[in-house]
């Protein structure tokens, strides 16, 4: 241990974000104690805590990255499990509005694990931690804090089949049980205000079946993934599970209450209904290896803990707990792993990290996300909330960038980048990609298709570029 700061960690909530936590908790705490209300250890499939373990995940370019570095040979782990890495470009079909993106090296891996299968081996590596227990199927009732509330002291979980409430002692508590997390309920019992919540009502669900199919129908690549958007709100992440058995995941999505049906009939006709026809006539007389499977995801939401005036000591929030993405974007993990670093970056001064310090710096971390899928998503007609000038602007652009895309591949590359959260959103608008833009305009005008707008007082190009 390198630099300890003090006794205990407790950890609520044994998914991603609480694994991340209790990797960099590790160094600075005697003890890391993980608690969650599901079995852990051994578990290698989809469990209660995390529903929508059983629906295609995305790990982005930048999380793959962080990953590694934490788990240094998680990769080759991976691969020895079955799962066949690629170029995030490269190896995957992008569609947009049915027309596939230009492919070309990104130079970015990507490593298409189910979300059980990653969490498995992440969850085994931090086992492995000799300061770091785990404490599984223990209900969270709350936190134990100082007589006038001022800081937290521990939490207070009990054992299933027990009436007996057990408090674990800490030094500081790391709430990362997710978009349920009942922190703001806890504050406001301390007498603490709750924070500010920001809501994007998207009304999506996912709709999963599993196949085992006779042929490759991906090969070279890895994934077809038409990418919904306003024009064709449908999509779908269609993989090869990890294996050499010939098993594939079918994700169909849909937003707004168009939601993709569980039987076996309507879920194929919805299939046939997405604008890339390759998937249709993949699994149409495929046999099936289970029933669909439906998880809906109401609206992304987002907590302000950083405008907080109050918080108390010895309690910090983390990944979907403080904000929870529309997974169509694949972000959730990777802003969790880059909240996880700077969770650590606090550590390394030496102390109990302040609250509201910590809660300003992951802000930056979410702030860039957050805008690039919420403004996305006000793309949509259906879904409530203010379009300024800024966002309707970077819709139109993207839209035209996407276009534009088809045919260059350097395009397709800037965005997967910024998709990727490697490159900010503004990348998107250097010199270079407005000109091959305005370019694939000239050459090739859509009918009816927004013009690429001039900058404006809100939304300056030289200071984005």
């Amino acid at each position: 241990m390198e630099n300890q700061v003090g006794n205990r960690a407790v950890v609520l909530g044994g998914s991603m974000g609480g694994l991340l936590a209790a990797r960099v908790l590790a160094g600075a705490f005697r003890e890391v104690l993980v608690v969650d209300r599901d079995q852990l250890i051994g578990v290698e499939g989809p469990r209660r805590g995390v529903p929508h373990g059983r629906h295609a995940h995305g790990l982005v370019a930048r999380g793959h990255q962080i990953l590694e570095a934490q788990f240094p040979g998680l990769t080759d782990e991976l691969v020895g499990a079955g799962v066949r890495p690629g170029d995030f470009n490269g190896d995957i079909r992008w569609y947009v509005n049915g027309q596939r993106l230009r492919p070309s090296r990104s130079g970015l891996i990507s490593v298409p694990a189910t979300r059980p299968v990653l969490e498995y081996h992440i969850r085994n590596r931090v086992q492995a931690i000799p300061n770091v227990t785990f404490l599984e199927r223990h209900d969270i009732l709350g936190l134990s804090a100082s007589p006038d509330g001022a800081r937290v002291t521990g939490a207070r979980v009990r054992a299933p089949g027990s009436d007996e409430e057990q408090v674990l002692a800490a030094d500081l508590v790391v709430d990362t049980t997710g978009r349920g997390s009942r922190t703001p309920a806890w504050l406001e019992e301390l007498g603490y205000a709750r924070p500010e919540e920001e809501k994007i009502k998207i009304g999506l669900a996912y709709t999963t079946r599993h196949y085992r199919l006779d042929h490759d129908p991906f090969a070279p690549d890895l994934a077809f993934i038409p990418a919904p958007t306003p024009d064709f709100p449908r999509g779908a992440f269609f993989y090869r599970l990890p294996g050499d058995d010939n098993r594939v995941e079918l994700s169909l999505t849909g937003m707004l209450g168009d939601h993709p049906p569980t039987d076996p009939e309507g879920f194929t006709e919805f299939a046939r209904s997405l604008p890339v026809p390759e998937i249709y006539e993949t699994i149409k007389d495929a046999p099936a290896i289970d029933e669909p499977v439906k998880h809906q995801y109401p609206a992304s939401v987002r907590r302000h803990y950083e405008r907080l005036s109050r918080f108390p000591a010895g309690l910090l929030v983390l990944g979907d707990a403080v904000c929870s993405f529309n997974p169509l974007y694949a972000q959730g993990m990777t802003v969790t792993a880059l909240e996880s670093l700077v969770l650590e970056r606090h550590l390394e001064t030496g102390g109990i990290p302040d609250p509201r310090a910590y809660f300003r710096d992951i802000s930056r971390e979410v702030d860039s996300p957050w805008d690039f899928s919420a403004g996305a998503d006000l793309g949509y007609a259906g879904v409530e909330g203010k379009r300024t000038a800024k966002i309707r602007f970077a819709n139109a652009y993207v839209a035209r960038l996407q276009r534009a895309a088809v045919d260059d591949a350097e395009l397709t590359n800037a965005f997967i980048r910024v998709a990727g959260l490697i490159d900010q959103p503004p990348a998107l608008m250097r010199p270079r990609n407005i000109l091959r833009v305005l370019r694939a305009g000239k050459a090739h005008p859509a009918a009816g298709t927004p013009s690429v707008p001039t900058a404006d007082p809100d939304h300056d190009l030289g200071k984005a570029a």
